[in-house]
């Protein structure tokens, strides 16, 4: 059902926790499936130098929250802003049809941190 990385970020989530100095946080969630996602970044000359989040939900709202954080940490704020939900799911070697709405969380998420950021910055 799930591949081997969804299982492999799930059990082994990375940079999860808050960041209470965070220069951007956006917040997520599908009200149908009980998914939550807090996503935080921290910026450096238009860079992400680190990602944390806290996500409460499935297996693979965990797996896409941990995934999210990798694929976006040491990318400029613009390369990030192109993250899908299909590059997600790719990045972690497909998510079942069911499970493609949590790869919205992570991308609309990781989205609204930097828009917080641009906004605090402008």
């Amino acid at each position: 059902m799930y591949s081997k990385k969804v299982m492999d970020h799930f059990t082994n989530p990375r940079n999860v926790g808050e960041m209470p100095d965070a220069d951007g946080i956006g917040e997520e969630g599908n009200p149908v499936c009980g998914d939550a996602m807090k996503l935080f970044i921290k910026v450096k000359d238009d860079v992400i130098t680190d990602v944390k989040f806290q996500t409460f939900g499935c297996g693979a709202a965990i797996a896409v929250s941990s995934m999210v954080t990798e694929v976006a940490k040491g990318m400029t704020l613009d390369e990030a802003m192109k993250i899908t939900k299909e590059s997600l799911s790719e990045a972690l070697d497909g998510l079942p049809p069911q499970k493609m709405h949590c790869s919205n969380l992570g991308a609309d998420a990781l989205h609204k941190a930097i828009e917080d950021y641009r906004s605090k910055k402008a």
